[in-house]
């Protein structure tokens, strides 16, 4: 008799193997550490994505795959190609920058956050999304997502006593639960037309579904497609973005609008383009409208930002967030009428990359401002550059790179190659309303630019940076300044085969 114990490729996994099992040595260590040394699960955490972020190095070699059907090797449930790398590192390194921020965060809290659970928090959510790129059957895509998901909601709400926090949580909780119990609905459909829960094997046999199960079939695709849109934040299922951005803490906010997302276009990916191509004619035209939906409307809700509200800055990077989650979704849905589809979704992991290093930056410098300005107003960034001149040139180039202008050429470049994949495809009439966009947008990263070099109100306020933050900001505007004098490093994943 045949062994039916597999052997595991314990390389391929690492990554999100690694990160978990660090969150949990933090978890046990917790129950051990005196409250004064609890400052020390941060630098564990640290050092533990940072390892992650290593384990990626040796997968560059080829592609991989582990935990693969008996008598046919084709068919697995972890692949580690290119497109896998590149968003696990995008999701690993956005932890990682979380992470730092998060560190000086919760210093400044004095015991308002539990350190250990957040911590822990953190890492399982890492995990789980470091897992979801590589999932390659339907059931590890949802136990993937739903690990990346169930941690964020607490990190959400985890601020004690805090009503904002609390429900911040809860919309974010309702939302996200509505739409998994879709995409559970979705991929049931998919699996009674299909017999098989492999996104390889799916792709086949659907397109062979008996006639009496053809509707069924149907319905699932869009079941699926409608729960992947609430957790990438495409209208009309953006609703939870901007209230629970401003209710949790920033740097989980940060981690949202980078990691989170990265886990929701994945999903979207892996379902559209693995799974169902033979469906393009379905989901194609639905994701190029949700493409045109949300970057326009997550554009004009960031052009209507008050600038004296409170937490206006936090609330315009939300909606702003929506807008380019628009944009991610152009090429996704180019790739329904491209002949290379592959070349399309690279697009989209182009832009993704530009987006979680320029974002993440511009979150760094909204948690050094609201250390000082606590309801983080954007006429709180006036005169910024009076009182920290490199923190407002920072900031200035993130919000150009966002916006697509010089110097953040790396910003230009990600647009014109999402343009580009809506041309190729034929699909000229969203490359307008992306046109149209961009310069919406232009208006409110220029007038927010323009704020930080008027002169101050009154005395300036001292910004004083910790090491933790320091590095926050200097390892994204580092990348930022990379990517700007080399986008060829980014932008070669749409000249390339992701898969």
């Amino acid at each position: 008799m045949s062994s039916l114990v597999q052997s595991v490729d314990w390389t391929a996994i690492a990554p999100p193997t690694l990160t978990a099992v660090v969150g949990l040595v933090v978890l046990v260590a917790d129950l051990f550490l005196e409250e004064r040394r609890k400052a020390v699960l941060g630098w564990i955490s640290l050092t533990g994505l940072a390892a992650a972020l290593l384990t990626l190095l040796p997968l560059l070699d080829g592609d991989r795959a582990t935990f693969c059907l008996k008598g046919n090797p084709h068919v697995c449930s972890y692949t580690a190609d290119g497109f896998t790398l590149a968003i696990q590192f995008l999701v690993l390194a956005g932890a990682f920058l979380t992470a730092l921020l998060s560190v000086t965060a919760l210093k400044d809290a004095e015991k308002e956050v539990p350190a250990g659970e957040f911590w822990f928090l953190l890492l399982s959510s890492a995990a789980g999304a470091a897992l979801l790129p590589a999932s390659r059957d339907l059931a590890t895509l949802i136990v993937a997502l739903e690990v990346a998901s169930l941690p964020a909601f607490a990190l959400v709400g985890i601020r004690h006593g805090d009503r904002r926090s609390s429900e911040a949580a809860l919309k974010f909780f309702l939302s996200s639960v509505t739409a998994t119990a879709v995409s559970l609905m979705g991929i049931s459909f998919v699996y009674a037309s299909t017999g098989t829960l492999y996104l390889t094997q799916i792709a086949d046999r659907i397109q062979h579904v008996d006639g009496q199960l053809h509707t069924l079939a149907q319905t699932g695709v869009v079941l699926t497609l409608v729960g992947f849109a609430f957790k990438t934040a495409a209208v009309p299922f953006h609703f939870w973005v901007p209230d629970t951005y401003v209710g949790a803490p920033l740097p989980v906010a940060a981690y949202l609008s980078v990691v989170g997302k990265a886990v929701g276009f994945s999903g979207l990916i892996l379902v559209t383009v693995v799974a169902l191509p033979s469906y393009s004619d379905v989901w194609g035209p639905a994701l190029a409208a949700l493409a045109a939906l949300t970057m326009t409307v997550g554009n004009v809700g960031a052009l209507r930002q008050q600038a004296t509200r409170a937490y206006s800055a936090v609330r315009l990077l939300a909606w702003s967030s929506v807008g380019q989650a628009g944009y991610l979704l152009v090429p996704i849905a180019a790739a329904a009428y491209s002949a290379d589809a592959h070349k399309a979704i690279g697009s989209t992991v182009a832009y993704a990359l530009m987006y979680g290093a320029v974002n993440l930056g511009a979150f760094a410098v909204a948690a050094l401002v609201g250390r000082t300005k606590a309801r983080n107003r954007i006429t709180d960034y006036r005169g910024l550059y009076a009182s920290s001149p490199l923190a407002a040139l920072l900031l200035a180039f993130f919000l150009l790179c966002l916006a697509g202008l010089p110097p953040g050429v790396i910003g230009l470049f990600a647009k014109v190659t999402v343009f580009s994949a809506a041309v190729d495809a034929g699909l000229g009439w969203l490359a307008v309303v992306m046109a149209v966009n961009v310069v919406i947008a232009l208006f409110y990263y220029l007038q927010w630019t323009a704020l930080l070099f008027r002169a101050p109100e009154g005395e300036p306020a001292e910004h004083r940076v910790p090491a933790p933050l320091t590095a926050a900001l200097g390892v994204t505007a580092v990348l930022g300044v990379a990517l700007s004098v080399a986008p060829q490093v980014v932008l070669r994943f749409s000249a390339l085969g992701l898969f």
